[in-house]
């Protein structure tokens, strides 16, 4: 029994980032943010689930990245499309397939080609090459929540289409990039070589207390940057490890 419980925590990400998806699409951004959230929480324990009751298994992989693909691929496409539509004036649903917004599907695309390739790829066991898939889905449900409650006034801004297409195009690109980013999950707790991840921890909490609402987007934000930075300085080496000092 015990062998299906992980298999059944990632069908509820599938399922809750199903309904995320037509939550969007009719409008009800709040049911999409919350929807989005229990993904995450299951995306998040049906691999810790596994690994608690050592029962990892190809069929799980497989099951995981077929859920992602909904939750993490389709969604955050669909997201821009309606914040397209929203702010162009036509009516977001079903009616009618408005071409000129679809271009920004190109995050739907490239989130198919990370996860296919994450599933062959061995250097990626203990850090990322490339942005995960969750990260990239909460930046672009962060923009959702900015332009939804006004955080900061800002709801203007960040519905721009120069800035959601922009957004698309680079995230796509990280998504299939060869640039190391640290895993956040640490098999021990102590600081020596967990610096980076806790120092990460602890700004993020800041952000979520200062920035409210806006704090998501700014963190995964934070997190491109840093890795960008770490990459660039020569902190980190190609295969996502970090360099002897």
């Amino acid at each position: 029994m015990r062998h299906y419980i992980p298999n059944f925590i990632t069908l509820l990400n599938l399922f809750c980032g199903s309904c995320a998806v037509v939550a969007i699409i009719n409008g009800q951004v709040e049911w999409t943010l919350a929807l989005l959230a229990f993904s995450i929480v299951a995306d998040y324990l049906d691999g810790a689930t596994a690994a608690a009751l050592k029962v990892k298994s190809t069929l799980g992989k497989e099951l995981d990245s077929l859920a992602d693909m909904v939750t993490f691929g389709l969604l955050p496409g669909v997201i821009l499309y309606q914040m397209l539509a929203g702010q162009s004036g036509d009516t977001p649903g079903f009616q009618e397939l408005l071409w000129p917004f679809t271009p920004v599907f190109v995050i739907t695309l490239f989130s198919a080609l990370r996860l296919a390739k994450f599933n062959i790829d061995t250097r990626q066991s203990e850090n990322f090459l490339g942005l995960p898939t969750p990260s990239s889905t909460i930046f672009v449900a962060g923009l959702l929540a900015i332009h939804h409650y006004d955080s900061f006034g800002l709801a203007g801004f960040v519905a721009q289409p120069w800035l959601l297409i922009g957004a698309a195009i680079f995230l796509s690109y990280l998504l299939v990039s060869e640039i190391p980013m640290f895993n956040l999950k640490m098999t021990h707790f102590k600081w020596s070589g967990n610096e980076i991840k806790y120092t990460f921890a602890g700004v993020s909490i800041g952000l979520l207390v200062v920035l409210g609402i806006a704090g998501p987007a700014s963190i995964i934000l934070l997190y491109i940057l840093l890795n960008l930075g770490l990459y660039w300085f020569g902190a980190t080496s190609p295969d996502g490890t970090e360099k002897n000092a």
